[in-house]
């Protein structure tokens, strides 16, 4: 019987032991880490008759902790992967196949029918990654199936979301390697393209960038139809209002009936940060109005005693 590989759990804090997990075909799996997990491999050279150390591709190395965090960790490889891999030194012809794609694996699955893949797809076509690069823009340009897990998205604590997401789209877009692959032209320059907008560092740690480049879709966990960037969203109002569009995306999955809040409109915004213009209060708003109401008056009675003495 081969070896089981477990990864325990942190520690409550009532300092119990939590079931280990067990995945089904980590030793498996360890095969192809022991070489694709470090920056070196080795391997005996029949030719030479020694043992030879080799640099590994970076593009080919995975990180195996973040893998069995991923939502893909209780895979084999040899579920993506062709099987004539589990041979070494591995044929040439292997690196033509084509990776499965995300709806090979969950269209038209019941089970996966609440993430809504098939819509998915159709927004990422109507998309300009996908108009622009055609079958050379695919899911794992963007998501890397042996890191990509969603539960970023279901954490209260939205700069983990903003800083993962975000990490996804600047993945290519500081990294000029990986842009040309699709690309041909310059790598754009991400503060020189948002020379216009203020405050770059506080934007950029408080939304996401699919706040302003994606179509704002209600219904979706993410909407994945990104837009040319002449329809980009610059116009200041559109996030600080009371009716923030931040409040049909970023902050859509808190509960409805945490946003009023002692008087705020938004109110589930300042849970995480402050937004000029999204975060006003009804009641400052009402005691604003009377005082600035009051000067006015005191201002016309003045006024009308002046010219009656007069």
């Amino acid at each position: 019987m081969g070896l089981i590989f477990l990864i325990p759990n942190a520690k409550t804090y009532a300092q119990e032991e939590e079931p280990e997990i067990v995945f089904e075909y980590a030793e498996d799996n360890q095969m192809c880490i022991n070489c694709h997990g470090h920056a070196t491999y080795m391997y005996y050279n029949e030719y030479a008759d020694r043992d030879v150390r080799q640099r590994m591709n970076p593009y080919y190395i995975v990180d195996s902790a973040a893998f069995y965090k991923s939502n893909h960790k209780t895979f084999a490889c040899t579920d993506c992967h062709s099987v004539d891999y589990e041979s070494f030194p591995h044929a040439g012809e292997l690196r033509m196949e084509e990776y499965p794609t995300c709806l090979d694996c969950h269209g038209g699955d019941a089970e996966y029918a609440q993430y809504q893949f098939e819509r998915i797809e159709e927004e990422f076509h109507a998309s300009v990654h996908s108009t622009n690069h055609s079958d050379e823009f695919t899911c794992w340009i963007c998501h890397n199936p042996h890191e990509y897990h969603v539960s970023a998205r279901n954490t209260m604590n939205l700069k983990e979301t903003i800083l993962y997401d975000n990490e996804i789209c600047m993945s290519c877009h500081t990294d000029l390697n990986k842009y040309q692959l699709i690309a041909y032209q310059a790598d754009p320059n991400i503060i020189d393209q948002h020379e216009w907008l203020p405050n770059q560092a506080a934007h950029f740690a408080s939304v996401r960038c699919i706040e302003c480049h994606a179509e704002i879709q209600t219904d979706m966990l993410v909407s994945h139809n990104i837009l040319p960037k002449e329809k980009a969203v610059k116009k200041c109002v559109e996030c600080h209002s009371k009716n923030s569009l931040l409040m049909a995306s970023l902050y859509k999955f808190q509960e409805r009936e945490q946003r009023s809040k002692l008087g705020f409109f938004n109110a589930v915004i300042l849970d995480d940060t402050y937004i000029i213009g999204a975060n006003r209060n009804i009641y400052l708003n009402v005691i604003s109005l009377i005082i600035f109401g009051l000067v006015l008056g005191g201002i016309g009675i003045h006024a009308f005693l002046r010219t009656i003495k007069k």
